[in-house]
């Protein structure tokens, strides 16, 4: 292989620890909480905490690249999540757990935005494009070697190893990068970097987040104020991490809306089915993996086809029909109770879920670059990023909330004493004192009702795009 072969291996292995640690501990959670002995909340933390630092972060991490070196910003990112897997892996307890993930969603905040740009200066233009499909394509298989390897560790070893088994890759990213990778960065990039900007985001995301998670209204006060005073501030700083001007573009502004109420929906619905299908079905950590691999296939078998939708169609048939199909597979996967072969229960909602995430994914990424000019195409992609890593941060947290009161709710209907209802926040491992089957039963009713939230929010999003996107085929 030729040099820039090695750097699309060393941008596609490090991208792919940040996706790999996601789905992966999604699977391995109810293990991990065993272990741990964590509840609802902190067990949440664990995932919010990675999502919370890395949405917040991503446009920083960007910046800093194209400022300081995207090779030298590439290299400081991997090491430093090398680092941080190693302080998940040896966490003694969930809460140390929950603060190591929050550090390495700073590490996958500085390494991922990096990956794009350097393919971008790598590879001519003729051959940019087949670098990105590439890039894309073992993105996705990431996800699916994640979510099989997290729950085979999970149930033949230990959770930690999912942790652990980045050292060796970051080690091999390093020495190719090395070795193979030329610097590059943006010579026109601003000075000063906007760090009041992104103190003020993770702030704001912070508070919105543990209002959520905590039921704490204050929180929630207080994190829509400082957004606000984030937002006020990008509108006046000198290099902001946010540049408002984007969002004058009504396409651009409702197709990211779109991105955040269907990403959000997705989101939930991937941190809550391996709780119902390990604590309520009785499916072993590596079935719950595997479960989900019907749809990573679907998506890659078709990434070609829907790639050509736009130009086909224009963006407004996909991005209305997309969300529409995730909708109704979010409803299937709302129908099962407990038992059943999984080909007849959940398998027809992930099968329809994955055809309309197919049919949207490629569409809304073209759409999203197509609404900018070709001299904001960076920022474009960057803040899309970033509101899909936002949705699933936010998703998780309203997901986890209305599972828990509907868990509640259910257990109080069926006669439980406040002493029960006191613990109902360790649902997730069945623990609460009271008969499994009102246990189960209150925690199928409560993950419906997640799912009837998630099929709202895609159908929510289909509207969006029918409202934004112009019924003519033309450009955007």
């Amino acid at each position: 292989m030729d040099a820039r072969q090695w750097v699309l291996v060393a941008v596609i292995l490090g991208s792919g620890m940040t996706i790999i640690d996601g789905t992966a501990v999604n699977t391995a959670l109810p293990t991990m909480q065993a272990g741990l002995h964590g509840d609802l909340r902190t067990m949440q933390w664990v995932v919010e905490g990675y999502l919370l630092s890395l949405s917040a972060l991503l446009l920083l991490g960007g910046a800093l690249g194209d400022r300081l070196g995207r090779r030298r910003v590439f290299l400081a990112g991997t090491v430093l999540f090398a680092a941080t897997s190693l302080a998940c892996a040896l966490a003694p307890n969930a809460l140390v757990l929950a603060v190591a993930r929050v550090c390495q969603g700073v590490a996958g905040a500085i390494l991922m935005p990096s990956s794009l740009a350097i393919l971008t200066a790598t590879f001519p233009e003729a051959e940019r494009g087949k670098a990105i499909g590439t890039w894309s394509g073992w993105t996705a298989i990431a996800s699916a070697v994640g979510q099989v390897a997290g729950g085979l560790l999970a149930q033949y070893a230990s959770w930690r190893w999912i942790f652990l088994l980045n050292l060796p890759l970051a080690a091999g990213v390093v020495a190719v990068s090395l070795k193979h990778m030329a610097e590059s960065r943006d010579e026109h990039a601003p000075r000063h970097l906007d760090y009041p900007g992104a103190v003020l985001a993770v702030l704001g995301l912070g508070l919105l987040t543990y209002g959520m998670l905590e039921s704490q209204w204050l929180g929630l006060v207080l994190g829509l104020v400082v957004s606000g005073a984030f937002l006020a501030w990008e509108a006046r700083a000198g290099s902001p991490l946010l540049p408002l001007g984007i969002f004058k573009s009504a396409t651009f502004s409702g197709v990211n809306g779109l991105t955040l109420l269907l990403y959000g929906a997705l989101g939930g619905m991937l941190f809550l089915l391996p709780f119902d299908l390990v604590q309520v079905q009785g499916y072993s950590q590596t079935a719950a993996g595997l479960a989900m691999l019907p749809m990573v296939g679907v998506m890659w078998a078709c990434s070609g086809w829907a790639g050509g939708l736009v130009d086909r169609t224009g963006p407004r048939l996909p991005l209305i029909l997309g969300p529409l199909l995730a909708g109704a597979g979010f409803g299937l996967l709302a129908a099962p109770g407990v038992g059943g072969s999984y080909w007849l229960t959940f398998f027809p909602g992930i099968l329809v879920l994955a055809a309309g995430m197919s049919v949207t994914v490629a569409p809304l990424t073209t759409t999203v670059m197509n609404a900018v000019p070709e001299g904001q195409a960076g920022l474009a992609s960057g803040v899309n990023n970033a509101v899909a890593r936002l949705a699933g941060l936010l998703a998780i947290a309203l997901f986890g909330a209305v599972l828990l009161a509907v868990f509640r709710f259910e257990l109080g209907r069926h006669g439980a004493s406040p002493e029960v209802l006191a613990h109902a926040s360790e649902l997730l491992g069945m623990s609460v004192p009271a008969p499994r089957e009102v246990l189960v039963g209150a925690f199928v009713a409560g993950f419906r009702a997640s799912m009837g939230l998630a099929a709202g929010l895609a159908v929510l999003g289909a509207g969006v795009a029918a409202a934004v996107l112009p019924r003519e085929r033309k450009p955007v």
